[in-house]
């Protein structure tokens, strides 16, 4: 599918594999609102543009929907200090979940994407992550600045397909808005 990039576990125990048909399924239904809203967001995602009314439009459909939680404070790391929040957190079964970020101009300039990934690493309740990220960022003129969706699906992809490097990290699903 074009817009989206989805990286798993090289091996996922037997357990697993229903659950991550359950994910799937979520991500199919986040990148058909993603498609079929693209007009309503890109008249949302122009140069200095609010990122709330990027996150508004997709709570419409993950909360609304999907139902996923908006801003769950999320079960602490044992040792570490950390109270990760992300935008949405959606329960799949007792003590695993999924983590959606709704994220635009500091994506990549500030590292937004791997600082998503290590709150899904440490957080026990969340093994997926959602990442939902520009196609573009775009400068006053109109004319692209970055591109951020092409840069986060290979940061992404360097933590999955060998077991060596691979982190406590199920699946990473990066949408392009």
């Amino acid at each position: 599918m074009e817009g989206y990039k989805r990286h798993v576990k090289a091996h996922l125990p037997a357990g697993q594999r229903h659950e991550m048909d359950a994910v799937d399924e979520l991500a199919e239904r986040l990148h058909r609102h993603i498609e079929a809203t693209k007009l309503e967001i890109a008249v949302l995602h122009v140069h200095g543009a609010q990122s709330k009314a990027i996150q508004d439009h997709f709570a419409k459909l993950l909360r609304l929907e999907l139902g996923f939680a908006e801003e769950v404070v999320l079960t602490p790391q044992s040792g570490l200090v950390t109270h990760a929040r992300p935008d949405f957190f959606f329960q799949l079964s007792e003590g695993r979940g999924v983590i959606a970020e709704v994220e635009r101009g500091g994506t990549i300039t500030n590292n937004h994407d791997l600082k998503d990934l290590w709150k899904a690493h440490v957080a026990p309740d969340a093994h997926h992550l959602f990442l939902i990220v520009p196609t573009n960022n775009w400068k006053k003129d109109g004319s692209p600045r970055e591109r951020p969706f092409l840069t986060v699906s290979r940061r992404m992809g360097a933590f999955f397909g060998d077991p060596r490097r691979e982190i406590d990290v199920t699946s990473v699903h990066v949408f392009a808005y």
